[in-house]
């Protein structure tokens, strides 16, 4: 990263997993010695609604809320939802998209109109995007709701952490049950466009 501290959005809907996700970014970066800092905002998340978090990451955070314009990375849960939020992102910035639509009500009456390629639209404002067929491979490895999972696995090439970093906060952070089958998703994401998270003894990529 070209700046001391790092900034993370995700957004997505209510159910897809939002803040399990950023809490598995807030636990990597605590696990790798820097100060955390996140914040949520739900609105009507348990109604299927536009749920953003804010991560940022470094030597010394003060605020846990991201500038618009100032995000390294956009992970989207949901197509639309990143053309919500894609406001956050810097220029240099990445913006990774699951490709799966959740429609929401507006469009599928017609209200607001779903964009028909959501991928031209975001590559107006970042120099990367990136779309993943997370569900997809959630639903290969039968585990829908590992969507949020294989998404960071997708972004986690263009964070400072390691792949053992990254599945010991899979270990402390998701159900006993659901842990080898979540370390499966994420590299699964991470396989992405060859996409690939850095050794112990490798250095980090960046954005």
């Amino acid at each position: 990263m070209d700046d001391t501290n790092i900034s993370v959005v995700i957004s997505g809907v209510g159910g897809q997993g939002v803040i399990l996700a950023s809490d598995l970014i807030a636990e990597v970066g605590l696990a790798h010695g820097l100060d955390v800092k996140k914040a949520e905002v739900h609105g009507m998340a348990q109604r299927g609604g536009s749920v953003i978090s804010h991560i940022r990451l470094g030597p010394t955070v003060h605020s846990p809320m991201v500038s618009r314009r100032s995000a390294h990375v956009l992970c989207a849960l949901e197509p639309l939802e990143a053309i919500r939020y894609v406001e956050y992102v810097r220029a240099d910035g990445a913006i990774f998209y699951n490709s799966h639509r959740h429609v929401p009500l507006t469009a599928i009456f017609g209200t607001v109109p779903y964009p028909e390629d959501p991928g031209a639209v975001l590559g107006r404002y970042a120099s990367r995007v990136v779309e993943v067929e997370a569900l997809r491979i959630a639903l290969e490895l039968e585990v829908p709701e590992a969507v949020n999972v294989v998404m960071l696995g997708a972004i986690s090439s263009t964070l400072p952490f390691t792949r053992d970093e990254w599945m010991a906060a899979i270990e402390k952070k998701v159900k006993a049950r659901f842990v080898e089958v979540n370390k499966v998703a994420f590299r699964k994401g991470l396989a992405v466009e060859g996409g690939s998270a850095p050794t112990a003894h490798e250095p980090p990529s960046t954005v």
